[in-house]
């Protein structure tokens, strides 16, 4: 999403750029594929904005992902996360460690060939899907000994 968009999407909803909003939006413009949770984003906005509280990072989030700029996903660890929402729904998959919550992108949508074998047999269109693998990322299989 490029930030024209996102100033559109703000006057849209009646909302103002204010430069709490904008330091929040450029950290994920700057982060692409990277899912942040509140804590995350207010712990990297604060090394530019350390006026910029928790309830103001949390109060931006909900009102960035009413108005379509951010979407919020949740991986079953009880932390939502964010990310710039995609202009094409359901291109990536998710890779989430279950010791360390890193959360990692798959690109390639594995799922394209089965919507449209549904679509044949069941005459169901997809319009969206999630997919979340569940596992160990490298770094905690080296740390516990794994190969």
């Amino acid at each position: 999403m490029q930030i024209a968009e996102v100033l559109q999407k703000l006057e849209q909803g009646a909302r103002r750029l204010t430069p709490q909003r904008e330091v929040i939006i450029r950290l994920f413009a700057e982060h692409p594929g990277r899912h942040l949770s509140a804590e995350e984003v207010h712990a990297l906005v604060k090394e530019e904005a350390s006026e910029i509280g928790l309830a103001t990072v949390y109060r931006t989030l909900e009102l960035l992902t009413e108005l379509g700029i951010l979407q919020r996903i949740n991986f079953g660890d009880g932390r939502a996360r964010y990310e710039l929402n995609q202009e094409e729904p359901h291109r990536h998959h998710h890779l989430v460690c279950m010791r360390c919550g890193r959360v990692e992108e798959y690109g390639e949508d594995l799922l394209d060939s089965l919507e449209g074998r549904i679509l044949e047999e069941r005459g169901f269109k997809v319009l969206d899907h999630e997919l979340k693998f569940y596992g160990l990322c490298r770094s905690c299989q080296k740390a516990q000994g794994h190969h």
